[in-house]
C-alpha cells in the first residue's frame, strides 16, 4: 500500500491550505492510499539553526521517522510575498537527505489573489535538490477565499477533476518509483 505523508506549511486558524490538503488526502484515500497529515500548528518544532541535534524538542525526530516511513509527500504551503511559508521552508529544512531523498512529491500552493507557480517552483527546487520526485500535476488554487464553500468542499468542478488527476499521479508515480503496489 501506498504510503503519503501531507505536510501543510500554515499555521492559520480555518486555513485554506490545510483544507486543500486535506481534500488531496481523501482523493488519495478514495484510490487506496495510506494517508497522514501532519499538522505543524500541533508540533513543537524550533527554527533550524543547520545543525542535526534537536534532541530538546522530540517533535523533529518524530518529523523525521514519519516522513522516513512514508512513501511519498504532499507539500502545501499558501504564498507569501511570491515564496513558499517559511513555516514548510522551516520544517523541510529540519530534515535532511535521509528523510526526504527519494520522496515522489506532490506540490500544492494556495493564495489570496491571482493564481500563478511562484511557491510551486520553490518546493520543486527544494524536492529536487535533495533528490526527491515531484510529479508534473501540481495544484495552484488561487484567490483562496472562493474556491471552497463554507463545508470545505471545492466548488469548481474543473479545480475538483485536477485534484482527481494529482491524486492519481501521485499514487502511479509513488508505485513506479517507490515498487510500492
Amino acid at each position: 500500500m501506498v504510503k503519503i505523508v501531507g505536510i501543510a506549511g500554515s499555521l492559520r486558524p480555518n486555513s485554506y491550505t490545510q483544507l486543500a490538503l486535506r481534500v488531496a488526502a481523501q482523493r488519495l484515500e478514495a484510490l487506496g492510499a495510506e494517508v497522514e497529515i501532519i499538522d505543524l500548528r500541533e508540533w513543537q518544532l524550533p527554527f533550524c539553526n543547520g545543525g542535526k541535534d534537536y534532541s530538546d524538542y522530540p517533535d523533529v525526530q518524530r518529523l523525521r521517522d514519519t516522513v522516513s516511513n512514508a512513501d511519498g509527500l504532499i507539500l502545501a504551503t499558501p504564498e507569501y510575498h511570491g515564496g513558499v511559508s517559511g513555516v514548510i521552508k522551516n520544517a523541510l529544512d529540519l530534515m535532511s537527505f535521509d528523510e526526504l531523498s527519494g520522496k515522489v512529491t506532490g506540490l500544492i500552493s494556495v493564495l489570496g489573489g491571482q493564481s500563478n507557480s511562484n511557491a510551486l517552483n520553490d518546493l520543486r527546487l527544494i524536492v529536487r535538490w535533495v533528490h526527491g520526485w515531484v510529479i508534473p500535476e501540481q495544484i495552484a488554487i488561487g484567490q483562496a477565499y472562493s474556491a471552497f464553500s463554507p463545508e470545505g468542499k471545492l466548488l469548481d468542478e474543473k479545480l475538483s477533476q485536477r485534484f482527481d488527476q494529482f491524486a492519481q499521479s501521485l499514487v502511479e508515480n509513488t508505485r513506479k518509483l517507490r515498487g510500492v503496489n
